[in-house]
């Protein structure tokens, strides 16, 4: 009598018609697939827009004027660029109203002839003294920041303690960053201002390439607004008192990127809404014409003692257990997808992507497992509830 057990029954029902199986499990698989992608995408590129702009640290930056767009873009794709402006911006952009806080950076881009690094990496000269963004990342730093230190980012391939030279001049690693997504933090690395214009001196002498900067340059100010002001109003009143420069509000580009991306996400959405519907009405019509198919058996199983209650749990276990193994099935391949190209993936966005970690990754592929489930609940309670209500006599004489 074990053998006629609920879950062997709806097993064996399962196992009679191979390819209706396999059809509703690749269908709940896609809709599975299809939701878990997209929310690790959006939930991805959000998280690291949000890392990104948090540790970025300035409401504003200002850079020159023929330099917006590349700036613009640094800050999305991470692709290194430089560019200069005359010091004294950094005066005038101190005595526009709603300022708290500005400091200078200066950008030098690694040459394939430095000697001994030859990745191509972003180095960022800031200034230490009037500086509230760089060194307050390090959560393990501590003390003075050296003129030979150099805190590296996450896509840099190097250790805290080790020596990094570029244009013949070594730099101590006192501290690596935690990957944001975006590759114009992770992909630099970040020194001092005095030591940037040191190696630019030596670079004549000690490389192959010599860094046409000098003391007098610098390439962007990163601003923080007071309390009461907007960085969309100061950077008005920046572009309006300050010549040569444009101010960006780091919000903006933000707000931009989000812009572009909600095409995609909406789109992402509606095909899987789509999908989750037509999967639903699917396995709905496929357990409709089940109950058809075997109104004998049902007849006789009640025949033989079989209850409604037992007939309803019956069709209910078979839609569970094809539409769970559709659900595993379809994360699980969506989840090998997107870890297999997911460099791919972030070179076709360009956009800030931080992948999420484990526990998120378990926790959504487990959730849209459930979500499998459920979905195979709602579409058989009607055929399940039509073969419970069946009369033994009646479905046997129908059957046959």
């Amino acid at each position: 009598m074990r053998k006629l057990g609920l879950f062997y029954l709806a097993t064996s029902n399962i196992k009679r018609k191979l390819f209706r199986t396999i059809s509703i499990v690749l269908s709940v698989a896609v809709v599975a697939g299809t939701l878990f992608s997209a929310t690790m995408v959006i939930y991805s590129v959000k998280r690291s827009i949000n890392i990104g702009t948090e540790r970025l640290g300035a409401d504003i930056l200002v850079v020159p004027a023929s330099a917006e767009q590349q700036a613009r873009t640094a800050l999305i794709s991470g692709e290194p660029g430089t560019y200069y402006m005359d010091r004294s911006v950094l005066d005038k952009v101190r005595q526009v109203e709603g300022v708290e806080k500005a400091t200078p950076q200066v950008f030098i881009e690694s040459s394939s002839f430095s000697c001994c690094y030859v990745g191509k990496v972003l180095l960022i000269g800031f200034d230490p003294a009037t500086d509230f963004s760089v060194t307050s990342w390090l959560s393990d730093f501590s003390g003075k920041f050296g003129p030979d230190d150099i805190i590296a980012g996450r896509e840099i391939p190097t250790l805290k303690g080790r020596t990094l030279t570029f244009y013949g001049h070594p730099f101590k690693v006192v501290g690596t960053l935690a990957p944001t997504g975006m590759h114009y933090l992770d992909n630099s690395a970040f020194i001092t201002m005095d030591s940037a214009y040191l190696m630019a001196a030596e670079s004549s002498k000690k490389a192959m390439k010599t860094i046409q900067v000098t003391p007098n340059q610098i390439s962007t100010v990163l601003v923080k607004v007071k309390e009461g002001f907007t960085p969309q109003r100061v950077s008005v009143k920046i572009n309006y008192a300050v010549d040569g420069v444009k101010a960006i509000a780091s919000s903006e580009v933000i707000s931009t990127v989000k812009e572009q991306l909600s095409t995609l996400f909406t789109y992402l959405f509606t095909i899987g809404g789509i999908v989750w519907i037509m999967a639903l009405l699917l396995i709905a019509v496929v357990f409709s014409m089940i109950v058809n198919e075997r109104q004998r058996e049902i007849g006789l199983l009640r025949a033989m003692g079989a209850t409604k209650g037992y007939m309803f749990r019956l069709l209910v276990t078979e839609a569970c257990i094809l539409t769970t193994a559709g659900g595993i099935a379809g994360v699980t391949l969506g989840a090998v997808i997107i870890y297999s190209f997911k460099n791919l993936i972030v070179k076709e966005l360009n956009v800030p992507y931080l992948w999420p970690s484990a526990s998120f990754t378990i926790t959504l592929m487990a959730c849209c497992v459930v979500v499998s489930l459920i979905t195979g609940v709602i579409a058989a309670l009607y055929p399940a509830s039509i073969s419970a209500r069946m009369e033994p006599y009646s479905a046997i004489r129908k059957g046959e």
